[in-house]
């Protein structure tokens, strides 16, 4: 039967599916830290990130779907799947950290992701903040100032970066153990980066609409 309700779609679908899509980003960190205080529950950690990668898909897919059938949207189409795209991202290159961390446990001694998460901690939940006040019309100021928390982690991380490095190239470390540690310092830089990236689509999403 023709319905005219799913044809139109309901505002509050489309941001539901959102906000649990970064929600899952938020609770990606967790997951990390998880492993990183239990490194003998390795492959218990893998099955967890696996499970909310694929519950992440399925959300990014119902958005893309939902898209693709439904006539009116609260938002533009191209900009609903910016963000759902962004979001998905956060998830998918924590779960390649936690993959590789967990490949090479004997060439991380020393190493100290414990800076980088705390970023990625008050990152992911501003994140998550932005994501739930999508639905109420945010003022331009106020989800400027998120975004520029946003900006100012993401320039923390790059600045703990040149202190990891130097750290790594000190001459301490042999040749592999540098490689390791480097690509998975790296992937923590990403995942901020990623953060940021939704941040500029949600700022994008409301200037467009204020």
């Amino acid at each position: 039967m023709f319905s005219l309700q799913r044809l139109l779609g309901r505002d509050d679908q489309f941001f539901n599916l959102l906000e649990k899509s970064a929600a899952e980003a938020r609770e990606s960190v967790a997951l990390v830290k998880a492993a990183l205080e239990t490194p003998g529950k390795g492959a218990a950690s893998l099955d967890d990130f696996a499970l909310l990668r694929k519950k992440d898909k399925r959300i990014t897919e119902e958005i893309r779907t939902l898209v693709t059938h439904t006539f009116v949207t609260p938002l533009e189409r191209e900009d609903i799947e910016a963000l759902s795209t962004a979001l998905y991202k956060i998830p998918k290159t924590l779960e390649k950290f936690c993959e590789r961390y967990l490949l090479a446990p004997g060439r991380l001694d020393g190493c100290d992701f414990s800076r980088q998460l705390q970023l990625l901690d008050e990152a992911t939940q501003t994140v998550l903040e932005m994501t739930r006040r999508l639905r109420s019309s945010p003022g331009l100021e106020e989800v400027k100032e998120q975004n520029d928390r946003l900006q100012y982690l993401e320039g923390e991380a790059d600045k703990l970066m040149v202190e990891l490095l130097r750290g790594l190239y000190s001459g301490k470390f042999d040749a592999v153990s540098v490689v390791v540690q480097k690509d998975l310092y790296d992937l923590l830089e990403k995942v901020i980066d990623r953060c940021r990236d939704a941040g500029n689509v949600i700022y994008y999403i409301v200037l467009k609409n204020s």
